[in-house]
C-alpha cells in the first residue's frame, strides 16, 4: 500500500486542527503542531517527508509570517509548499503573505470542497515545479558536459596542429584554476564561486584557438620566422571561430 502524503497543520486552535483533519485524513497523513516552534521542530526532523504545511497566521509567541521567515532562512520554504489559514481578506495582508512565500490561502470558515481542491492542487503543482527544476538542472549539466567535451577536442586539435603535447592544455587549465582560487583568497571582493572558476578554466583551454587559421608551415617552422610570418602568427590571438 502506498504511503499517504504528509500534511503538517500548524495552528494553535484545536478546533481548526480537528476540522482540517476530518476533511483531509482520508487521503493524507496528518501531523499537528500547536504553535510555530513545534511546527519548526517537526520540519527539522523530516524536511523532505512533508508534502504540505497548513499554517495559521494568528498564533501566540510566533505568528505565521515569523514562521515563514525562519522557513526561508533554513532553506525549507523552497522544499515545502505552504497554504496559509486565515479569516483576513485585506489586500495588503494577502500581498504581504505571498511576498513571504506562501503558495495559497484557505479562508475560515472552511469549505470542504475548497480545502480539498486547494490542498490537492498545491501538492501537485509543487511536485510539477520540482520536476521541472530537476529537468532544467539536468539539461544544464548535460550541456555543460558536452561543452567541456567539445572544448577539449578543439583545444587538442590546436595542440596537434602545433605539434605540442596535449598536456599543455591540461596544464594551462589547472594553472588557471589555481590562480583564480588564489585571487579569491587575496581579494574577498572578487566573488568567484567554484562553478564560475571551472567555467573560466575550461575556457582557458581555447587560449590558442586562433592557431587553427595559421598555416602549418608557419606554425611548425623549425627556423626563425621572417618578419611577414611573425606578423601573421601574432594575429592568432585576435582570431575568432
Amino acid at each position: 500500500m502506498d504511503q499517504k502524503p504528509k500534511i503538517l497543520i500548524v495552528d494553535d486552535s484545536a478546533f481548526n486542527q480537528e476540522m482540517l483533519s476530518e476533511i483531509l485524513e482520508e487521503q493524507y497523513e496528518i501531523i499537528k503542531a500547536d504553535n510555530g516552534f513545534e511546527g519548526l521542530q517537526v520540519v527539522e526532523k523530516d524536511p523532505h517527508g512533508i508534502s504540505l504545511i497548513l499554517l495559521d497566521y494568528y498564533m501566540p509567541h510566533m505568528n505565521g509570517f515569523e514562521f515563514l521567515k525562519i522557513m526561508k532562512q533554513r532553506g525549507w520554504l523552497s522544499q515545502i509548499p505552504i497554504i496559509m489559514i486565515t479569516a483576513e481578506s485585506d489586500g495588503e495582508f494577502i500581498d504581504q503573505a505571498y511576498g513571504y512565500g506562501i503558495f495559497d490561502f484557505i479562508v475560515r470558515p472552511f469549505n470542504v470542497s475548497i480545502v480539498r481542491h486547494r490542498v490537492e492542487n498545491t501538492i501537485l503543482a509543487h511536485a510539477k515545479q520540482k520536476r521541472l527544476q530537476y529537468l532544467v538542472q539536468k539539461q544544464v549539466k548535460e550541456q555543460g558536459k558536452q561543452s567541456d567535451m567539445l572544448i577539449n577536442i578543439l583545444s587538442h586539435i590546436v595542440e596537434f596542429r602545433n605539434e605540442e603535447s596535449g598536456q599543455h592544455v591540461l596544464n594551462v587549465r589547472q594553472l588557471t584554476k589555481v590562480l583564480l582560487k588564489k585571487l579569491t583568497e587575496i581579494d574577498p571582493q572578487l566573488k568567484l564561486d567554484n562553478e564560475t572558476i571551472e567555467q573560466i578554466a575550461l575556457a582557458s583551454s581555447l587560449h590558442d584557438v586562433g592557431k587553427i587559421t595559421v598555416p602549418s608551415k608557419i606554425l611548425n617552422k623549425p627556423s626563425r620566422l621572417d618578419p611577414e610570418e611573425f606578423e601573421q602568427i601574432k594575429k592568432h590571438a585576435k582570431k575568432r571561430i
